[in-house]
């Protein structure tokens, strides 16, 4: 790929537009990096010219995005460009009058995409160029990810960057040719503007087709073959030792001793490299190395939730630190992205209006001046060393100033000025010392300052909520919920995961067929109403699911969802299982005709790989079943990745963690006991409270016909010792000696 790159270089004439946040290839699968500005093409290019500003009258003759569910594509419904969706019409328009395609994706948060869309796609001029020149199609990344992740494979592999809104120029075939990120209206010093960009490309459309087809050709070839994944002829996956080591200390390397997090700004939340950490440290535990692994990933956390990203108004609670934050998290949810039958919406915009019936701005829902926290904490602070006022106090303890707190690098459009983001910056230990008062009197004013706060932002207009629900993500949360709510010992929150997962058995599964439905949208009246056609699920949809219902299984001990999960994981296999080169394909044959690729995803980023969930689920399955061909898809998988793992284990640290799992021996923690009865409750609690990774946690109830004594007929020989319940730990086809006592079990579990 290196010589296609060279070569790419050498042809392209477009200059590569100014300083943005370039997403590199390892971090490029974060749905917020929506900020780069890169330019990518196969072809040279002549010269263009400077393009208008956008029209300041909105453009209200709607387009045919007016008749899609997508919260993103109607975001576009009024724009002065005849848009398509994705499909045979816009393709078959593009043959027929001989078009290039201009492919637009984004999703209805991006704070980029909304820029865009104001400044070029409304525009009167630039939208008669997308009509007349270009058959235009408008996606929503998190409806289609198998046409993001071509075509962003595309524009990373050509520029070395990537990230929201992506735009693309294809041939009527559906091969790119052009690709870019985010393009401003007009040209600039240093960058090339979104309409020049249009002429250059119709000019050369007209002037040098043959000659871009040929290219766009040759560099589809070169992707499909920098893309393939395959067992090749290997036998076996690598050494998981050796993988750990590797992927430990790329990390190490990378770690920003300051802030914490991996690499440089802008940094994004990868819960995989925090597994991959914790995971290190349980089995390094007594080296330099775990311990550092240990100190990196809690620093990270902790740096994480003290940082603007927390909304720290809306969460206010005593409990310990980290199971905080946890459920400060899952706060949130419920209250912002919760349907009532039990969905979780996608997101809340990045923008919002300041005031009613103003322009919105990034941030506004969450900033505050220095101004507004005086006047809502004027309340002076008894027995301090020096006259303070709550207000004050405050400010000190989050990082306000009068001049706000956010750098003109991070506010490029100079949206956020004098205003702040809260972010903890001394402990309250630190705090109290500052001014002469005791902790807990700082605690307690702190909180009824962040109530104070919240209740006055209430009053603001709230950021536009993403109302369509995908069965991915919702797989996700109900992972969430589930483990959060066993380990806390919170059943309240393991009934949000059972609702979670009614949900998606109600409204994104055809029982007829055995597949999951991708999206689901909020209509009139919190109805719940689907797209006609249905867009189906993709393999991030089945992994991430049966993730969530196994978590919810070792929850609730209720084997309905570990049922249900084995039956998604048979449909999953048929779907996208890679019977020659082993590994799963993204997207299913039939749903992705007509693109140029097919993509198996090897990238753990802001979300893991669903091949890499995969492995996970495949490991728990063989240990809730025994069933030998999961153990073997598992061994296949791994090995097919096994090039990827060597090169940079770094890019796939869930996968790492798979693999070390399935090159160790499996616990099975079997709990026999009624479900319900508290002693029963104690062990399950016990387990629980235990890190341990690499585990499937089983109930026996002593039934002989029930679904995992089927699957698993050892479970019959084990018995509850003196009518209580008891815990065997079974490794290797050996079971430990019954345990009816929490704390023994929680020695054998974590000597």
């Amino acid at each position: 790929m290196l010589s296609v790159r060279a070569w790419l270089g050498r042809a392209l004439l477009l200059p590569r537009a100014g300083a943005g946040l370039a997403a590199s290839r390892r971090g490029s699968s974060s749905r917020d990096k929506d900020r780069s500005v890169t330019v990518s093409s196969s072809v040279p290019m002549p010269a263009g010219g400077k393009g208008s500003r956008p029209s300041s009258t909105p453009q209200r003759v709607p387009n045919r995005l007016i008749h899609e569910k997508s919260p993103y594509l109607l975001q576009h419904a009024y724009n002065p460009v005849d848009w398509y969706p994705w499909g045979q019409e816009a393709f078959d328009k593009a043959r027929k009058e001989n078009k290039p395609i201009f492919l637009s994706v984004g999703y209805s948060t991006c704070h980029w995409c909304h820029m865009m869309e104001e400044e070029s796609f409304q525009n009167e001029e630039i939208g008669r160029l997308l009509s007349e020149d270009f058959v235009s199609v408008k996606v929503d990344r998190e409806e289609r990810p198998d046409v993001d992740k071509v075509y962003m494979t595309f524009v990373q592999a050509t520029s070395s960057g990537g990230g929201w809104p992506m735009n693309v120029w294809l041939t009527p075939n559906l091969q790119p040719f052009v690709g870019g990120t985010y393009f401003p209206p007009e040209d600039g010093l240093t960058r090339v503007g979104f309409r020049t960009v249009l002429l250059r490309i119709r000019e050369q459309w007209k002037q040098n087709k043959n000659a871009l087809l040929e290219n766009s050709q040759r560099v589809t070839t070169a992707l499909l073959a920098r893309s393939e994944i395959s067992v090749g002829d290997r036998q076996l996956p690598p050494s998981a030792a050796t993988m750990n080591s590797r992927c430990f200390q790329q990390l190490d390397e990378g770690y920003d001793e300051e802030y914490g997090g991996f690499a440089e700004a802008p940094k994004f939340p990868t819960p995989v490299i925090l597994s991959f950490l914790f995971s290190y440290w349980l089995s390094h535990r007594l080296t330099q190395d775990g311990s550092r692994a240990q100190q990196m990933a809690l620093h990270t956390l902790k740096m994480m939730a003290n940082g603007g990203i927390r909304d720290h108004v809306g969460q206010i609670s005593g409990d310990e630190f980290y199971s905080d934050v946890a459920k400060d998290i899952l706060q949130y949810v419920t209250r912002s992205l919760s349907h009532r039958s039990g969905g979780f919406y996608s997101a809340e915009d990045a923008d919002s209006p300041p005031e009613r019936g103003t322009r919105p701005k990034e941030g506004a829902y969450y900033v505050w001046t220095a101004n507004e926290v005086q006047q809502l904490l004027p309340e002076p602070v008894l027995g301090a060393t020096e006259p303070l006022t709550s207000g004050q106090l405050f400010m000190k303890h989050y990082g306000l100033t009068e001049a706000g707190n956010i750098s003109s690098g991070q506010d490029p459009k100079g949206e956020l000025q004098g205003q702040n983001v809260l972010t903890v910056r001394y402990s309250l230990e630190l705090t109290a010392a500052r001014f002469g008062l005791d902790v807990e009197g700082v605690r307690t004013l702190l909180n009824t300052g962040l109530e104070k706060l919240f209740q006055a932002r209430k009053h603001r207009p709230k950021p536009h909520l993403d109302s369509k629900m995908l069965a991915a993500w919702n797989g996700l949360m109900v992972s969430g919920y589930a483990v959060t709510g066993a380990v806390l010992g919170q059943d309240r929150l393991i009934n949000y995961a059972t609702n979670g997962a009614k949900f998606l058995k109600r409204h994104m599964f055809d029982v007829a067929s055995g597949r999951l439905m991708r999206t689901c949208y909020t209509g009139s009246g919190g109805t719940v109403e689907h797209s006609n056609p249905p867009c189906w699920g993709f393999l991030e949809d089945y992994a991430f699911v049966v993730r969530g219902l196994l978590d919810l299984y070792e929850a609730s001990q209720e084997s309905a969802w570990l049922e249900w999960a084995l039956r998604l994981q048979d449909t999953q296999d048929r779907l996208f299982w890679d019977s020659q080169g082993g590994g799963y394909f993204c997207s299913e044959a039939e749903l992705g005709a007509g693109l140029p690729l097919r993509l198996k995803d090897d990238q753990d980023g802001a979300e893991p790989s669903a091949n890499s969930v995969s492995a996970h689920n495949l490991l728990r399955l063989h240990g809730f079943t025994g069933h030998k061909d999961w153990m073997d898809k598992c061994v296949c998988l791994l090995t097919a990745f096994s090039e990827r793992m060597r090169r940079v284990p770094v890019a796939l640290p869930e996968m790492v963690r798979a693999l070390s799992a399935q090159q160790q021996t499996l616990k099975q923690i079997v709990i026999c006991g009624d479900r319900q009865a508290k002693d029963t409750k104690a062990l399950v609690q016990c387990v629980h409270s235990v890190y341990i990774p690499n585990k499937v946690l089983i109930l026996a109830d002593g039934d002989p016909s029930s679904f995992l004594s089927r699957q698993l007929p050892f479970l019959s020989t084990l018995r509850r010792l003196e009518d209580q319940a008891t815990a065997y730990v079974c490794e290797n086809q050996a079971c430990s000696m019954p345990i009816t006592d929490p704390c023994e079990l929680r020695k054998l579990l974590h000597p």
